[in-house]
C-alpha cells in the first residue's frame, strides 16, 4: 500500500510539473511609481522602430546561431519564416537591452510557452506576459502587446529596468518581473529553461600566423 501511494504521489508530481511547464508561469509585474526621467527613458526604449537584426558581428556566427535556435524551436513553432522572425526579434531586443538572448528565450518558454496570444489570470499578455498598465505608463495608446516586436520590446525593457533597480542581480530582477520578488521558484524555472534548452556556445575564431581566421 505504501509503495502504491508513493507511485501515485510521484505520478501526480510529474503531472503537476508538466502542467506548470505547458501552461506557462504567467508574469504579474506590479506597478510602482517612478521618476519622470525614468519614465521618459523607458518610453524612448519602447519607441524604437528600427528593423530587427541579429547583432552578431561575424556572418557565419549569425547563421549558426539562427539555425541552432530555429532547430530547438521548431516543435513549438513549425512555420520556419515566422520562427526566424521571432528569434531575430528576440536577439535584437534582448541585446539592445543588455540582456542575454538565450536567457530571454528561457523566460519566454516559462512565461508563455511561446504562445503569442497567451493571457494570464492577471491579464498579462503575449510572449513575455507584459501587464497592460505598462502601455499607459511608458508607451502609446495604440501599442498592441500581442504584436511580436512590441511585446518583446516591452518585455526586455521592463526586465532591464528591474535589473537596474536590483543593481544587476538577475535573481531578484526575475522575481520582480514575475511579481514574486524574493521567492526562488520562478527565477529557478527561468534559469533551468535557459541552461537546459537554450544555452549556446559561440564558435571561437582563431587567427593564424598569416592573419586569416580559422575555426
Amino acid at each position: 500500500m505504501i509503495r502504491i501511494r508513493c507511485i501515485l504521489l510521484r505520478a501526480a508530481l510529474v503531472a503537476g510539473l508538466a502542467g506548470i511547464w505547458n501552461a506557462a508561469v504567467a508574469g504579474n509585474q506590479v506597478y510602482q511609481p517612478m521618476a519622470a526621467s525614468v519614465r521618459a527613458a523607458l518610453h524612448a526604449a519602447v519607441s524604437d522602430a528600427r528593423a530587427p537584426e541579429l547583432l552578431i558581428a561575424d556572418a557565419g556566427e549569425r547563421t549558426r546561431w539562427l539555425q541552432d535556435m530555429s532547430r530547438r524551436l521548431e516543435r513549438r513553432i513549425p512555420d520556419r519564416s515566422y520562427r526566424e522572425e521571432l528569434l531575430t526579434s528576440v536577439h535584437y531586443e534582448a541585446t539592445r537591452a543588455g540582456l542575454d538572448p538565450q536567457m530571454v528565450l528561457g523566460l519566454i518558454q516559462v512565461e508563455s510557452a511561446f504562445r503569442k496570444y497567451a493571457v494570464s489570470g492577471a491579464g498579462a499578455r503575449g510572449y513575455m506576459q507584459v501587464m497592460p498598465f505598462w502601455v499607459k505608463t511608458i508607451g502609446l495608446p495604440e501599442d498592441n502587446l500581442f504584436h511580436l516586436r512590441t511585446n518583446l520590446r516591452y518585455g526586455c525593457t521592463i526586465l532591464r529596468h528591474y535589473l537596474d533597480i536590483e543593481k544587476g542581480d538577475l535573481f531578484r530582477a526575475l522575481g520582480r518581473y514575475n511579481g514574486s520578488l524574493g521567492k526562488p521558484e520562478y527565477p529557478n524555472l527561468v534559469r533551468a529553461a535557459w541552461e537546459n534548452h537554450w544555452a549556446y556556445q559561440a564558435v571561437k575564431l582563431a587567427v593564424d600566423e598569416r592573419g586569416s581566421r580559422t575555426n
